[in-house]
């Protein structure tokens, strides 16, 4: 079994509560190689337990070029102030969040992420043959 490499990320993200107003929230994104598809994205907003959302790496990963996703987790690229940015829609049964991260610091996060674990070789890291290997050997 191979070592758990971990990808994380501090970054100020956006919470947009109106097309004028906006308020910095810090965030981190992580990443676990024995979790290959997914990211987890950990919002301190000021609350007694920070908010966690974990999605799928596909998902953010099309999200920086395009619009993707349905349900609670939606994903696209746009512009802000002339720069690029990835807006992330999230919905749970304790509200809505419409969050804007900077695309760039996105980007060469999810680059390190795709280093470390390339597409296409994500169920390797996960285990299950070595798995079935030792239980098949009983």
């Amino acid at each position: 079994m191979s070592h758990t490499v971990v990808v994380e990320r501090e970054l100020e993200l956006r919470l947009i509560l109106s097309p004028e107003r906006s308020v910095p929230v810090p965030a981190r994104l992580g990443y676990h190689s024995d979790d290959p598809y997914a990211v987890h994205v950990t919002f301190h907003i000021g609350s007694a337990q920070p908010v966690h959302w974990t999605f799928s790496r596909d998902l953010l990963v099309e999200g920086v070029f395009r619009p993707c996703g349905h349900g609670d987790v939606r994903v696209w690229p746009t512009k802000s102030d002339g720069r690029g940015v990835v807006l992330m829609a999230l919905s749970s049964p304790d509200g809505d969040a419409l969050l804007e991260a900077p695309a760039a610091q996105v980007s060469a996060w999810l680059e390190r992420t795709l280093r470390a674990v390339p597409p296409g070789t994500e169920a390797g890291r996960l285990g299950i043959d070595d798995a079935l290997d030792e239980l098949l050997a009983r």
